[in-house]
């Protein structure tokens, strides 16, 4: 069975890589794949992180064991195979920059049963990816720019929220039990 794979970056508006891989290859493969695909350094550390449908991270799948004391289980690439995780819409996260946490948005878009790879392959490719290692000050710079723009903004109703609040329709049940002491 193959898996066909999109790739999407949140920084980069027109990039979008499309991978073939066979269901029996591991996640390192697959992060072998990924990286060819847009001339990565494949010695970074990195992980995929399997996801939800509204994007919240789940189970990690590392590229090498950082918590060795740890009293979770370790999901190491080279060991797990993508077909024991991977369903028709599975979405996951690929960190590649831990220092900044930017990734790529991966969803399984179909499998094609009855046929394999024996290597894995881009099979679409379009717009330059993202620099796989931002500089902290260019991070840090973008990140100020980010926040000093936003807070400029008007804040108005739609900000606060509806301005059609009726008294009628709060729910007091439970808040004459909560207490704001400090001593706690």
């Amino acid at each position: 069975m193959i898996f066909n794979f999109r790739i999407v970056s949140d920084e980069v508006d027109d990039f979008r890589r499309e991978i073939n891989i066979d269901a029996d290859a591991t996640f390192l493969d697959f992060k072998n794949a990924i990286c060819d695909s847009v001339k990565y350094d494949k010695n970074q550390m990195c992980s995929f992180f399997l996801c939800d449908d509204n994007w919240e991270k789940g189970k990690e799948i590392t590229l090498e064991d950082m918590d060795a004391d740890s009293d979770q289980e370790v999901y190491l690439m080279d060991e797990t195979v993508l077909s024991d995780y991977i369903d028709d819409g599975q979405r996951l996260i690929f960190v590649f920059d831990y220092m900044t946490d930017r990734c790529f948005f991966i969803e399984m878009k179909k499998s094609i049963a009855g046929e394999n790879l024996k290597d894995p392959i881009c099979v679409a490719s379009r717009g330059a990816a993202p620099a796989q290692i931002m500089d902290f000050d260019e991070f840090e710079t973008k990140a100020s720019v980010n926040t000093v723009s936003s807070a400029g903004d008007d804040f108005d109703e739609e900000f606060y929220g509806s301005s059609e609040y009726n008294d009628d329709e709060f729910d007091a049940a439970g808040f004459d039990e909560m207490t704001f002491d400090e001593n706690m």
